[in-house]
């Protein structure tokens, strides 16, 4: 069977939802704690056994290839100064035996436009997508459980967890039957709902493993909703030809594409962080009987 070892990340988008912040900085450059969000998705695949990194970017975007890319001068000041732990963290940012590929969106046109993007750099393999938006914390990484079921069932495979009824219009939400621990095997797939519409409250979260057939797809389908081409379009249609599983992942998951959900990433990183755990879990009771 064919490995999953490519991954794709779609950063093309604008991160309206943090301006003025992103207005010349991209949105998965904010960090949590020391590390932007595009690092812990990349750090996720490794974890995997990712070894081809695909990121489809857009306008503005070059500072995610800079993150990526080798930074001289950085490194030469910080061995001039005994900064070794430092160099380390900076020159480990990615693996030399990864490979990073940067392939341009000209138009934003969807989730399911960036993975056709893809196309190209993918060859007739499976891959895996991951939205960096999605930060979860988890002690097997997300994408190694999901490479594991892939595995193991030999099937395209998408992260889901449950939400309220009232959220579903916010999400894609899955139907299906259950077909073994934390897995449903799919019979349709509809992109937000009205909760009185909702076929389950299964919700697609930012982690896919999908089959090579899924290009085809995306390249039948018209535009959905919001006049984009939609992956959860396509993958409603790839269901007619093979099995897709819906996977209900171990882990926390932060919506950082959220203010809220990013405040909470941080905080909760925050009282992880080595350098930061004692000192901010000190603050934070402080300022709680504070409030009381």
């Amino acid at each position: 069977m064919t490995r999953v070892t490519r991954a794709v990340f779609p950063v093309a988008g604008m991160g309206t939802r943090f301006l003025p912040a992103t207005k010349a900085s991209p949105k998965e450059m904010l960090p949590v704690v020391d590390k932007p969000l595009i690092q812990y998705a990349v750090e996720e695949a490794v974890a995997a056994g990712i070894t081809h990194m695909v990121f489809i970017t857009g306008r503005n975007k070059r500072a995610i290839e800079d993150h990526f890319d080798k930074a001289y001068e950085l490194e030469t000041e910080l061995k001039g100064r005994g900064r070794h732990k430092l160099l380390e963290q900076v020159q480990d940012i990615v693996p030399k035996d990864v490979t990073c590929t940067y392939v341009r969106q000209a138009e934003a046109l969807g989730l399911g436009h960036a993975v056709l993007c893809a196309k190209a750099v993918l060859g007739d393999e499976p891959f895996a997508v991951i939205l960096a938006d999605d930060l979860i914390d988890a002690s097997t990484p997300v994408l190694k459980q999901m490479v594991e079921v892939h595995e193991r069932r030999r099937r395209s495979v998408i992260a889901v967890q449950n939400v309220a009824r009232a959220e579903t219009g916010s999400y894609g939400i899955i139907q299906g039957d259950p077909d073994g621990e934390r897995l449903t095997r799919m019979t349709g797939i509809v992109e937000k709902p009205d909760p009185d519409k909702a076929p389950s409250t299964l919700a697609v979260v930012g982690r896919y493993i999908l089959a090579p057939g899924i290009m085809w797809h995306l390249e039948q389908i018209k535009p959905g909703t919001g006049g984009e081409i939609q992956l959860t379009d396509a993958i409603a249609t790839l269901l007619k030809d093979e099995t897709v599983l819906g996977y209900s992942f171990e882990g926390t998951r932060y919506d950082c594409g959220s203010k809220l959900g990013y405040l909470q990433a941080n905080v909760m990183y925050g009282l992880k962080h080595p350098e930061t755990q004692e000192e901010f879990g000190q603050f934070l009771a402080t300022l709680g009987k504070q409030r009381s």
